[in-house]
């Protein structure tokens, strides 16, 4: 039995992974999902939102749970994943990226989009459609219907395009630091979104160069599975969980 920590990514929060608790439950797991600071769920002042209060938050979590610890990232969160287990790796059996930022230390998103822009303009992503607002940016409900849930069923598309909020730009513009001691050698599985509009195949891709080492397994949807294939999201975690139950010492 694991506990099971899910960090949501940009604009988005805890209701990301709600297709998948039960499983995780029916499993024998104790999923834990957690909404990030500034993402509209507490009071947290945007301009005071960074990586290092996202790991703060999520840590506090983690000092709370008995079991050995499984991460869990969608897309932007990947990064805050990274850097929490870096901080905690001596708990952490796992870190598993669904359609995530799975990034060297010190890289950005962008500084990783901007590589391949020359050959590739296409990796900008959500970029063109956002709209700013004060200390952070928002997707307009059409774009995230467009870009992030194109392949999820229309009303669960609609609903989740609606419960985007507004991103903080100091947690969005985010490069974790970490080790090949700590981070570097905890057991690490990619779940690749082949038709993702927002983290093109090609950049998760690239990650996986970049950051060799990680079990693969790939599912043809967009850039949400736990909406477009949540049965086949939930198998691919598990079978990682089952495989990888205790930290490595």
């Amino acid at each position: 039995m694991a506990d099971i920590v899910l960090i949501h990514g940009a604009w988005a929060g805890s209701w990301v992974w709600d297709s998948l608790l039960e499983g995780m439950r029916d499993a024998g797991h104790r999923p834990h999902t957690v909404d990030l600071p500034g993402n509209g769920h507490d009071a947290a002042p945007l301009a005071e939102v960074s990586l290092q209060r996202y790991v703060e938050h999520v840590g506090a979590l983690i000092e709370t749970l008995p079991g050995p610890i499984q991460l869990v990232a969608h897309s932007g969160g990947g990064v805050t994943a990274t850097a929490v287990a870096e901080a905690y790796a001596e708990r952490v059996a796992g870190v598993a990226y669904v359609a995530g930022m799975m990034l060297p230390s010190g890289m950005n998103f962008g500084e990783l989009c901007a590589e391949l822009a020359r050959d590739f303009p296409e990796v900008s992503g959500i970029g063109p459609y956002l709209e700013a607002a004060p200390g952070g940016s928002r997707v307009p409900s059409d774009a995230a219907c467009a870009v992030f849930f194109h392949d999820a069923p229309a009303q669960a598309a609609i609903a989740a395009a609606r419960r985007l909020t507004v991103q903080p730009d100091g947690g969005r513009d985010i490069a974790a630091h970490w080790t090949t001691a700590r981070f570097g050698r905890l057991p690490r599985l990619y779940i690749e979104a082949a038709q993702d509009r927002s983290v093109l195949p090609r950049l998760q891709q690239r990650m996986q160069q970049l950051v060799p080492g990680a079990e693969r397994v790939v599912l043809d949807c967009g850039h949400a599975p736990q909406l477009a294939m949540p049965g086949a999201l939930l198998a691919a975690l598990l079978d990682f969980f089952a495989r990888h139950p205790q930290p490595v010492h």
